[in-house]
């Protein structure tokens, strides 16, 4: 919707980069580092304290969170200019990018309130076994949006604008629909301050490292977006559309099984099961191997039919579909690597143990701003080389990881493992060739009707699904084999 409303140029970019800000500071004090410390704490509270002390643990955090993330909500409104200028500098330098950047995020900003809000609130139903409201609630942002985009914005000369007031009222109604849940429960937070409290000041000691360890690749892609503004107008909106596919896989897989394992393994930890401990993260990242390797390949060998079905309408033409189907391949290389991201973090932070990762997500981050600045701009590749960039050093991330779980012996691979990804490589193949097979060239694409082109994507979509499952299932791997009764029980 909207790219097809504003179409890759000034305005979207202005939102895409404005959007970035805080989007990223909620992914690290809200859903990255918050959650990875504040879940584990819980945890620990419930596994061993009253359910009264449980409950005002619940409260202080509420108190402390509430008020630090109000100090910066008021920074970011007032010092809206130099957050553009430090986030976006190219857009500093053109006045009319410039005015529509402060604009959003000024309107924008006070959502990471919200939305840290609700990220409090999913901390508690999470814990307490209660995933489905968590994970339904981003929809009412989905929709807030197209909302905007149908009924609001073509009424108005700089449509941008609805759009953005669309952000602040999305915050609103996710924090609304969370109350009545957290009121059956019992544990609808209540404002009290006590920076002293001990489980807030523990919460405290665990997120300050997490802020980086926990959002390393928010952080690397903030800094492919401060970078993308100093290119050519429309590096941003093609990076935003590659990032939204990846988001897919990310969102339904990825973070889902790492909502699940983190109380799990914080769990497990603090009953000292460190053997179920293992088995938990192996099946973890089994799985994600499982559900990653396809959608690497799909998003691979079908980046422009799919970024063509989807986007190239309005004012996203067929120049902009090419140029956000390279960032997108760029991307899905490193896609494993982002999701693997995900679920090896958590088994630092379910031990309260964030130091780590966030000394792994130190370099990542400066391997990843070196190789950007040398993809991007010195040998030219321009808003592919950020993506590429950001590829790379979650590679590196993910490598540097999984060796210090194997050194501290947290983590130690079950037999198998040779044969799982032979039986893998071989689905991987007749999923390569599947899509070869039945792929059809772009032009031919543009040449049909858009529900066509729909057809086309879900037909292949599901021949695909068919073909790489029935061989894993012909090669011995059956989905009762993922289904892990220890991480759901």
């Amino acid at each position: 919707m909207l790219t097809g409303l504003l179409g890759a140029g000034v305005a979207l970019d202005a939102f895409v980069v404005m959007m970035k800000i805080p989007s990223v500071f909620r992914r690290l004090f809200a859903e990255g580092a918050f959650n990875q410390a504040f879940i584990p704490v819980l945890a620990e509270y419930k596994e061993n304290n009253s359910i009264e002390e449980t409950k005002d643990l619940i409260n202080f955090t509420f108190g402390a969170l509430s008020s630090v993330l109000l100090c910066v909500t008021i920074l970011a409104l007032l010092a809206a200019p130099i957050f553009v200028m430090i986030f976006a500098p190219g857009f500093y330098l053109e006045p009319l990018k410039k005015e529509l950047a402060i604009d959003i995020l000024q309107i924008t900003f006070p959502y990471l309130f919200f939305i840290s809000l609700v990220a409090l609130s999913g901390s508690i139903l999470n814990s307490y076994e209660r995933f489905s409201l968590p994970a339904l609630t981003p929809l009412f942002y989905n929709l807030s949006l197209i909302a905007a985009a149908v009924w609001f914005a073509p009424a108005l000369d700089l449509p941008i604008y609805a759009i953005a007031w669309a952000v602040f009222f999305a915050g609103i109604i996710q924090v609304l629909i969370q109350i009545p849940f957290l009121m059956r429960l019992g544990l609808l937070p209540r404002f009290k301050l006590d920076l002293q409290h001990p489980g807030v000041r523990k919460v405290m000691f665990l997120m300050v490292p997490g802020i980086i360890a926990g959002g390393v690749s928010q952080i690397n892609m903030l800094v492919d977006t401060i970078l993308a503004s100093l290119l050519p107008t429309g590096s941003p909106s093609w990076l935003y559309v590659s990032d939204r596919l990846m988001q897919l896989p990310l969102g339904i897989f990825a973070i889902a099984i790492a909502t699940v394992i983190l109380p799990k393994l914080s769990n497990l930890f603090a009953s000292e099961s460190r053997e179920q401990f293992s088995s938990t993260l192996d099946w973890s990242i089994r799985l994600i191997l499982l559900i990653g390797l396809p959608a690497v390949i799909g998003l691979v060998m079908l980046s422009e039919p799919i970024i063509l079905t989807l986007f190239e309408r309005g004012e996203f033409g067929a120049q902009d579909s090419k140029m956000a189907s390279s960032s997108l391949i760029a991307l899905a290389f490193g896609l494993l690597a982002f999701m693997l991201i995900k679920i090896l973090t958590p088994s630092f932070f379910a031990r309260q143990q964030p130091k780590k990762p966030m000394i792994v997500a130190l370099i990542s981050m400066v391997l990843n701003a070196f190789l950007a600045w040398l993809l991007g701009f010195q040998l030219g590749y321009a808003h592919v080389g950020l993506a590429l960039a950001s590829s790379i050093s979650a590679f590196f991330t993910v490598i540097t990881l999984l060796f210090i779980l194997r050194k501290d012996k947290v983590y130690k691979a079950s037999q198998g493992w040779i044969y799982f990804l032979l039986r893998m490589l071989i689905a991987s193949i007749v999923l390569i060739l599947l899509i070869g097979y039945f792929g059809k060239e772009v032009d031919y694409l543009r040449q049909i009707s858009e529900f066509s082109r729909f057809l086309y994507i879900i037909k292949i979509v599901l021949i695909g699904m068919v073909g790489y499952f029935l061989s894993l299932w012909i090669l011995g791997i059956r989905i009762k084999d993922f289904s892990n009764k220890d991480v759901f029980d």
